[in-house]
């Protein structure tokens, strides 16, 4: 594309109302909020709308948003794999690429949290230095899809721009990188200026792929085919999850500063003064705060007077906010679990269905999302490795950690095994009547033991091995009659 279609395209996306929402979600979720741009205002003798600056004005945010989406990622991903096969050769490839690749889950972890701070999150492709598809999360802010019916050239287009770097003069500067199936384009600007090439790239356009045979000078190159861009949607909408509880946070922001606010401005009492004899005001406070003495006339006198502050009230509604939070942000709200009667694993699991619900939903999405990544994966295995992987190979699982009950978990462990004691004594009991095999078969059963993988270490039955020993002696013992019974 030229220049001035990817100027174009850039501020457009910079325009449109989903990145803007995007960039709210992630101001909240560092912790920016509305809050700190609040002004306290008032109306003067000549009736004009002036600041006031005399006034107490704490804006304290609280950061509720990156718990949430915090609690949102941790249980998600929390489990040890989520990418399965019922190959086992296929099963290793995968475990060595996703499972147990620490850099795969940073990537994943931070484009599953910036999902659901933005309501959609990017994961690029490229090659690294063992040949091998490395992916790496994008900021979304900074990426632009474009269309191939939008495009001159009628192909499909990613623009990825970011900071790069602030110069002396204090000028950001934006470096672009204009990606189609075959390679990629570099670019610079100056804050809004115009977009050039960059001169500090060698090869521009590059290839999505470069690399050189040992022995050979020769550089060569090699196009992926596809655009290496994915993308994970929060939802249909591709809406951030701080739609739901904004209100919420910023009346909560609210009421908390304006509390601070009240006992700031009133943590001094008021006096009254009558017959005051003095013409000197600031010398009847400088006496009030130093010696704590002033004097009066004959008739004169002081009155104390302090402002209640609404503690109560407010209290109660930053309660009542702080449990919406949660309960329509769909997290765990831990303040919960402080009871000691509400910790049981049952109340443990009721404080956790909500996140699970939100989690599961997300989890539908992330599916969708990694199957286009491993079947890039798996055909770079068969080109590899000469093998016929399907995608239809491949499933995935997430399991989730749940914080319990520690004490009930060893009283339930006592409980089941006492059980089994019980269950085994009662089997023991029936030796009388039952045969040796019924009875081990019933215990392994009982023991979780395969009986199979066992039998052939068990200890023969006495019983059977006494008659086993005379019919062999039998066999080769003359009798009584002196006829031999047998060879």
């Amino acid at each position: 594309m030229t220049t001035e279609e990817i100027k174009m395209f850039i501020d457009e996306d910079n325009a449109s109302a989903k990145k803007h929402f995007a960039r709210i979600g992630e101001r909240y979720f560092d912790g920016d909020h509305d809050i700190k741009n609040l002004r306290l205002f008032y109306y003067n003798s000549d009736g004009q709308l002036v600041e006031d600056h005399s006034r107490a004005n704490v804006r304290i945010p609280h950061p509720f948003f990156k718990e949430l989406t915090e609690q949102g990622t941790q249980y998600t991903l929390s489990g040890e794999a989520f990418v399965f096969s019922n190959v086992p050769e296929l099963q290793d490839e995968l475990d060595n690429r996703f499972n147990y690749n620490d850099d795969f889950i940073d990537e994943l972890s931070g484009v599953v949290t910036d999902c659901q701070t933005k309501g959609f999150a990017y994961m690029y492709a490229m090659k690294d230095s063992n040949d091998c598809m490395k992916f790496t999360c994008a900021d979304s802010i900074g990426v632009v899809e474009v269309e191939a019916r939008f495009a001159d050239d009628k192909k499909d287009h990613v623009i990825y721009w970011y900071i790069d770097r602030i110069d002396k003069e204090g000028h950001r500067i934006k470096k672009i990188m204009d990606w189609d199936d075959e390679q990629v384009y570099y670019y610079v600007q100056d804050e809004e200026g115009e977009i050039v090439k960059d001169p500090n790239e060698k090869i521009n356009p590059r290839p999505h792929t470069l690399y050189q045979v040992e022995g050979d000078e020769h550089t060569y190159y090699e196009s992926l085919g596809f655009v290496p861009f994915f993308r994970l949607d929060n939802n249909k909408k591709q809406t951030s999850n701080l739609k739901a509880v904004k209100d919420l946070i910023d009346d909560y922001d609210l009421m908390a500063s304006s509390l601070s606010n009240n006992l700031i401005d009133f943590d001094h009492p008021l006096y009254a003064v009558k017959g005051f004899e003095g013409d000197n005001l600031d010398e009847l406070q400088q006496n009030l705060k130093t010696k704590k003495i002033v004097g009066v006339g004959s008739e004169g006198g002081i009155e104390v007077h302090t402002v209640d502050v609404p503690y109560e009230a407010r209290k109660v509604k930053l309660e009542l906010d702080e449990k919406n939070i949660y309960r329509f942000g769909m997290g765990l709200n831990l303040s919960g679990l402080k009871d000691t009667s509400a910790t049981t694993n049952i109340a443990i699991k009721a404080a956790y269905s909500l996140l699970d619900l939100r989690c599961k939903h997300l989890e539908r999405n992330i599916k969708r999302f990694l199957r286009k990544i491993v079947k890039v994966v798996i055909d770079e295995i068969n080109q590899q490795n000469g093998t016929d992987y399907q995608i239809e190979d491949v499933y995935f699982k997430f399991t989730h950690e749940v914080m319990s009950n520690e004490q009930e978990n060893e009283q339930n462990e006592l409980t089941e095994a006492q059980r089994k004691q019980v269950e085994i004594n009662i089997l023991l009991g029936l030796a009388n009547v039952l045969d040796q095999e019924t009875i081990i078969r019933a215990i392994c059963e009982i023991l979780d033991i395969d009986y199979d993988e066992i039998a052939d270490k068990l200890p023969e039955n006495e019983a059977v091995k006494t008659e086993q020993d005379e019919q062999l002696l039998n066999s080769v013992v003359p009798d009584d009659t002196g006829g031999d019974s047998g060879e």
